[in-house]
């Protein structure tokens, strides 16, 4: 479990730096967002603060704190009423 939550994490990693490094490669074939464009004023930027995000999901995955992370932040959603 220990390997796959490190390849799994390093994968993730992987993807979030491609997002951030290749970001005219993801306009140029993924296309501009609308949503992004309105909120954010560029879709370049949409795409860098994914990759960032992922990132962090892959540093959290690896490390085994994305389930703490989870419960402590949207787990109060799913927990049924007393």
């Amino acid at each position: 479990m220990l390997i796959l939550r490190i390849i799994g994490g390093l994968l993730l990693i992987v993807i979030g730096v491609l997002f951030v490094w290749k970001t005219e490669w993801f306009m140029r074939n993924i296309g501009r967002i609308a949503w992004a464009e309105e909120k954010l004023g560029d879709s370049r930027l949409f795409y860098k603060l994914l990759g960032i995000i992922i990132i962090f999901i892959g540093l959290m995955a690896m490390t085994g704190l994305l389930g703490g992370f989870l419960l402590g932040t949207v787990g109060k959603l799913f927990v049924p009423p007393s």
